[in-house]
């Protein structure tokens, strides 16, 4: 006897999301909870963000223009533009892991907080 697993539903077969009232939007828009929301988020997006480009960019403009720096030997045939592209992963987990962190002890109690005012 073998039993069939069960299949996720197809995207055709879920239920349409009930459409947005524009005007409990606009009013949600107005409340202090949720500009209290909109504050947080971008107290740690914007800098994140920001951040990052900038190591990003540091990466290639040395890659493209300081070759004999990014060329260095730091241990065997490991250079500093390998350690520097490693450091790259490790830094997009670790924002992922702090933005992770921060969205529970913060964002995640003032959407709660939205929730609540939300009809």
């Amino acid at each position: 006897m073998t039993t069939e697993p069960t299949r996720p539903p197809e995207p055709s077969d879920r239920p349409d999301p009930p459409a947005a009232d524009p005007a409990a939007l606009a009013a949600l828009d107005g409340t202090p909870e949720f500009q209290r929301l909109r504050t947080a988020f971008r107290r740690f997006v914007l800098p994140a963000t920001a951040a990052f480009l900038v190591w990003y960019l540091l990466y290639v403009v040395l890659s493209a223009y300081a070759r004999g720096f990014m060329g260095a030997k730091v241990v065997g045939h490991v250079n500093v533009a390998l350690v520097f592209g490693l450091l790259q992963f490790l830094s997009t987990f670790l924002i992922a892991w702090a933005y992770e962190r921060y969205a529970r002890r913060t964002l995640e109690p003032l959407a709660a907080a939205v929730g609540e005012e939300t009809p």
